[in-house]
C-alpha cells in the first residue's frame, strides 16, 4: 500500500487529508504537536488503513530527523510527503506586531517545512516515479495584502523552495507542487487572531469559503496523477473571492 506523511494533521487541511487518504486505503504517518487530537485520529482512521502518530514539532530538526529515520518498515516505501504543518499571527499591520509572532511564523512556515523535507527526501528518492512532495502555499505568496508581512513572504518561500526543488530532483522522479489556496474556513484566522472567535465568525460571514476537504481533494488528485505528470503550482480560490484594486494614499480633501 502506498503510504503519506502530513505534517500538521491534527486540524485542517492536515486531518481531512488524513481522512481522503485513508478512505483510499493510503497508509499514514501523521504528526501533530496535540497528542489529544492525534490519538483521536488514530482511533478513528487506524480501522481503515495502517495508521502511524508521531507527536512532532516540525521545528525541532533533531526530533523530525530522528521520527523520520526510524519509519517502521510497515509505512516504508514512503509515496508522498504532505508539508500541511504552518500558521499566520497577527493579522495588524507590521509595525504594530510582535517580533516574536514573525520568528514563530519563520519557524514554523520555513525552518519546519525545510526540516521535514530534508529529513523525509531520502525515503522519498527510495520509491521515486510517483512519489510526490505536496507543500501547502498559499495565495497570500503571490498576492500582498495589508497584515501579510511575514506570513505572505513565508508562503512565497514554499512557492520558490517548491519549484527549485523541482529543479534539483529532475530525473529522479520525485515531484514537487506547491498548493496555494485562498480563502478556506478552518481554525487558520482562529490561530491568526489568538482564540477571536468573533474575528473568525466575521471573515467567513454571508460568503462561501473554500472547505477542509476541497483542499484534501486537490491533494488527493495530485499524489495520484500519472507518474509522468508534475503539477508546479496549483492556486485554488473559492468563486466568491477575487483580486481587489491597488490601495493609493491621498490627501485629505
Amino acid at each position: 500500500m502506498p503510504s503519506v506523511l502530513i505534517t500538521g494533521a491534527t486540524s485542517g487541511f492536515g486531518r481531512a487529508a488524513a481522512q481522503r487518504f485513508a478512505k483510499a486505503g493510503w497508509s499514514l504517518i501523521l504528526t501533530g504537536r496535540r497528542q489529544e487530537r492525534l490519538d483521536a485520529l488514530e482511533k478513528e482512521l487506524s480501522q481503515q488503513v495502517n495508521v502511524l502518530t508521531l507527536p512532532l514539532d516540525v521545528r525541532d530538526s533533531d526530533a523530525v530527523t530522528t521520527a523520520i529515520s526510524g519509519l517502521p518498515e510497515a509505512f516504508l516505501p514512503l509515496t508522498c510527503l504532505i508539508n500541511n504543518a504552518g500558521l499566520a499571527l497577527a493579522p495588524e499591520p507590521a509595525q504594530k506586531v510582535a517580533l516574536e509572532d514573525w520568528h514563530t511564523m519563520i519557524d514554523t512556515n520555513i525552518t519546519g517545512l525545510v526540516n521535514v523535507t530534508h529529513a523525509a527526501l531520502p525515503l522519498l528518492l527510495k520509491n521515486s516515479e510517483g512519489a510526490s512532495i505536496l507543500n501547502l502555499g498559499s495565495v497570500a505568496g503571490q498576492w500582498p495584502y495589508p497584515g501579510g508581512h511575514v506570513y505572505g513572504a513565508s508562503k512565497a518561500f514554499v512557492q520558490q523552495f517548491s519549484y527549485n526543488l523541482r529543479c534539483d530532483l529532475l530525473g529522479t522522479g520525485v515531484r514537487v507542487t506547491d498548493l496555494a489556496p485562498g480563502m478556506a474556513e478552518t481554525e487558520f484566522t482562529l490561530v491568526r487572531t489568538k482564540g477571536d472567535q468573533a474575528a473568525s465568525d466575521a471573515l467567513y460571514k454571508s460568503t462561501t469559503p473554500l472547505q477542509a476537504e476541497d483542499i484534501a481533494e486537490q491533494l488527493y488528485y495530485l499524489a495520484t496523477l500519472p507518474p509522468h505528470i508534475n503539477i508546479n503550482r496549483l492556486e485554488i480560490m473559492p468563486v466568491r473571492q477575487a483580486w481587489s484594486a491597488f490601495a493609493v494614499d491621498r490627501d485629505p480633501a
